[in-house]
């Protein structure tokens, strides 16, 4: 368990937020892991540290969204840290490729934001802690729908689908910058 919440606390630290809103979020991230030994894991309430990745094409001029088959909102790729994960980098990377079905994304190494959201992940309620990346498709990415989506498809950044959600459209204007 150390080891993730060791990576947590580490990248969470030395994130440079890009303004006063973020700064608020991260050292509200930073105040929970310091609180919950376990803060990495789904089990820990109140909340729990996730990771996520915004895939874009190689021309990075779409995203990949999948129809959230719980949500039923259009949402960028990510989910719970698992046992075997490493780090952050490492549970973005496998929930982006396990979620898309494209081999070989390349991760950018930093997180773009940060995203505090309420979830249904215990009976009581929860929340997530979303550390967001960006993932980079290789040219010709085929993306392969799983288990968690309704539908898996590519998007013009400028021409979202309906429904998605304001964090989304955050997340895509801080992965542009």
């Amino acid at each position: 368990m150390a080891g993730l919440h060791a990576d947590a606390v580490r990248v969470l630290s030395e994130w440079t937020a890009p303004d006063a809103e973020q700064r608020r979020v991260r050292d509200g991230f930073l105040d929970h892991l310091a609180a919950h030994p376990d803060g990495t894991w789904r089990e820990c309430l109140p909340g729990h540290i996730t990771a996520s990745a915004l895939v874009l094409d190689a021309t990075r001029s779409r995203v990949l969204l999948t129809l959230h088959a719980k949500i039923k909102l259009w949402l960028q790729l990510g989910g719970h840290c698992e046992r075997g994960d490493v780090t952050l980098a490492d549970a973005a990377l496998r929930e982006a490729t396990e979620e898309s079905g494209i081999p070989d994304l390349v991760l950018e190494p930093v997180p773009v934001r940060l995203d505090r959201h309420a979830v249904k992940c215990h009976p009581e309620g929860s929340w997530h802690l979303d550390v967001q990346y960006v993932a980079v498709a290789p040219p010709g990415a085929r993306p392969a729908v799983s288990d968690e989506s309704d539908d898996l498809r590519w998007f013009p950044l400028d021409d979202l689908p309906h429904p998605t959600d304001d964090a989304l459209r955050r997340l895509i204007t801080a992965a542009r910058l």
